[in-house]
C-alpha cells in the first residue's frame, strides 16, 4: 500500500465564506470598472457641447473686448484660499480679484489638477501636502507661499485647512498675515457636534436633545421607549462617507438597529452624536464674523446633499445666529444647519467653521471683499443682492434628469436651469467650467479605476468623488 493511501485526505480549505467574499470582492471590482468607465464615457459626450460654449463665449469676450469687472483698489491685497478645487474657493478668488485684489489658491497634492487654477481670478495655484499625513511639510509649504506671495489675508476653504492639528495652539499663518479663522478652542467648540450643542444651550438657544457616543452599546443600551422623537447617528469628525446617511433609530426591529449601529466606526478616538431628529425645513446659513457680529450673512433652503442656493429671508434664523455667534471671539467664518420645527422654533443641528458653498449666491455682489477686509461700522451685514439669481451646478442637474418621472418634475428641472446661475460658468471666465468638468474630474475617475475603487457619488460642487 502506499503511503498517499496511509495518511489522511487533507479536508478541502475552500470554505463557502471565502467562496462568498471572493464573488464580493470580484463583484465590487466589476462595479468600480463599470461606474468609473461609464461616467468617463457620458463626460466625453458632454465635452463637445462644453467645449462649444467655453470656445464661443471666449470668442465673444475677445470681440467685445470685455473683461470682469475690475475695480481699481486702493491698497490691493494678496488673498491666500486654501481649498481650491471647491467652487467657493473659486466665487472668492473672483470676488477679491473683482475688487482689485491678488488671489492666490492652494490645494493638497491630490488635487494638482484643480480646474479653478485656470480662472482668470486666480494669480497663482499651489500644492502643499496633506496635514494630516504630513503636517509639518504642510506648515513649512504654507508659510513659504506665504512669504514669497506676500500674503495679507488666509481664508481656509476645505476641512484640510480648517482643523487645528495635534500639538497645534495657534495657526500656522499667524505670525505672517491676518488669518479668517478663529483660535484653537473655539475651532475645535465649533467643529464638534457635541460641544457646540452644549455651548448653545449655555446661551439659552434651542437644539436638539444630543449624546456624544463613544461605542456601539452606548446606543444599543439606550431606552428609545422614553423619547417622543426618533434619533439619527452623526460622526463627530467629518466622514464624508457616513455624513449624508441619516437613518433614524430605533430602526423597525432591534435586529436591524444592531445592524446598523454596530456598522458604524464608532470608538473613543472617532467619537459620534446621538442627536434628537426635528421634523421641519432645513436651512443652512453662512456667516463670517469679527469680533462677534457677521459682517457677510446668507441663509437658504437645505438637504442632506445640498446643491442648489436661494436666499431667503428668516428673521427668526437671523436672531438664533446673531445671539450665538455674540459670544464667538475673534474673526472667522461659521456656516450652521438648522432645522425650522412646524411650530416655528428653530433648532441648530451643527456649525462648520468654515465657507459655505451658499457664498456662490453672492456672484454679482461688489461688496464681498469689503467684507472680509474692510467692514463698515454698519450692523447690518452684507447679503446677497435682490437681483441675485439661485445657484446650482450644471453637471449635477444633468444628472438629476434620470430622477423626472412626471411632466411636473421636468418643469421644475427647466424653471431651475431658466431662473438660475451656473455657479462655475462665467461668460467672461469661462475655462473653470471646462477644466473642472473635463481635466480634473476626469483624472479623479482615471486614479479610481485604476485603483478599481468605487464611489458614491461625483461632487462637482466640491470636485471630488466622494469614497
Amino acid at each position: 500500500m502506499s503511503t498517499e493511501t496511509l495518511l489522511p485526505r487533507q479536508a478541502d480549505t475552500t470554505s463557502p465564506t471565502k467562496t462568498v467574499t471572493a464573488v464580493r470582492n470580484l463583484q465590487t471590482v466589476i462595479w468600480a470598472i463599470l461606474q468609473n468607465f461609464g461616467v468617463l464615457a457620458l463626460l466625453a459626450i458632454a465635452l463637445p457641447f462644453n467645449l462649444a460654449i467655453v470656445l464661443g463665449s471666449l470668442l465673444w469676450s475677445r470681440l467685445r473686448r470685455s473683461s470682469p469687472s475690475i475695480i481699481a483698489a486702493e491698497q490691493p491685497k494678496s488673498i491666500l484660499i486654501a481649498g481650491g478645487r471647491m467652487t467657493k474657493a473659486l466665487q472668492l478668488a473672483r470676488s477679491f480679484h473683482a475688487a482689485g485684489h491678488r488671489a492666490i489658491l492652494i490645494d493638497t497634492e491630490k488635487f494638482w489638477h484643480s480646474g479653478n487654477q485656470y480662472s482668470n481670478a486666480v494669480a497663482a495655484f499651489y500644492t502643499v501636502p496633506d496635514p494630516a499625513k504630513d503636517l509639518q511639510g504642510y506648515i513649512n509649504a504654507l508659510q513659504a507661499i506665504a512669504r514669497r506671495e506676500k500674503i495679507d489675508l488666509f481664508i481656509p476653504v476645505a476641512i484640510f485647512s480648517v482643523l487645528y492639528y495635534d500639538g497645534m495652539t495657534e495657526h500656522p499663518l499667524a505670525d505672517y498675515c491676518e488669518v479668517c479663522h478663529f483660535d484653537a478652542e473655539t475651532i475645535r467648540m465649533l467643529d464638534d457636534k457635541f460641544a457646540f450643542a452644549e455651548q448653545a444651550r449655555s446661551l439659552a438657544l434651542t437644539v436638539p436633545k444630543s449624546y456624544q457616543i463613544t461605542s456601539p452599546e452606548q446606543v444599543l443600551n439606550f431606552d428609545f421607549s422614553k423619547e417622543k422623537r426618533k434619533y439619527i447617528l452623526k460622526s463627530i469628525p467629518y466622514d464624508s462617507k457616513h455624513r449624508l446617511d441619516l437613518t433614524k433609530l430605533p430602526c423597525e426591529t432591534s435586529e436591524a438597529t444592531a445592524t446598523f449601529v454596530n456598522g458604524l466606526p464608532i470608538s473613543e478616538a472617532k467619537p459620534w452624536i446621538l442627536q434628537e431628529f426635528i421634523p421641519g425645513q432645513e436651512y443652512c446659513t453662512h456667516s463670517t464674523v469679527r469680533d462677534g457680529r457677521s459682517t457677510l450673512y446668507c441663509c437658504c433652503k437645505s438637504s442632506a446633499f445640498q446643491v442648489n442656493y436661494q436666499q431667503v429671508d428668516k428673521p427668526e434664523i437671523v436672531a438664533w445666529v446673531e445671539r450665538f455667534l455674540s459670544a464667538v471671539p475673534g474673526y472667522g467664518q461659521a456656516s450652521f444647519d438648522l432645522i425650522q420645527a412646524e411650530d416655528g422654533t428653530v433648532y441648530a443641528i451643527e456649525c462648520n467653521p468654515r465657507t459655505h458653498s451658499a457664498l456662490t449666491m453672492f456672484y454679482n455682489h461688489p461688496g464681498v471683499a469689503d467684507a472680509y477686509l474692510n467692514p463698515t461700522a454698519s450692523l447690518e451685514p452684507l447679503q446677497p443682492l435682490t437681483s441675485s439669481k439661485p445657484t446650482y451646478w450644471l453637471y449635477h442637474e444633468l444628472w438629476r434628469l434620470n430622477e423626472v418621472r412626471s411632466l411636473q418634475q421636468l418643469q421644475r428641472w427647466f424653471s431651475n436651469i431658466w431662473q438660475g446661475k451656473e455657479a462655475i460658468f462665467m461668460v467672461n471666465d469661462p475655462l473653470p467650467f471646462l477644466m473642472v468638468h473635463h481635466w480634473q474630474i476626469p483624472l479623479l475617475l482615471l486614479n479610481s479605476l485604476r485603483k478599481l475603487r468605487s464611489w458614491i457619488r461625483i461632487d462637482f460642487n466640491i470636485g471630488e468623488l466622494i469614497e
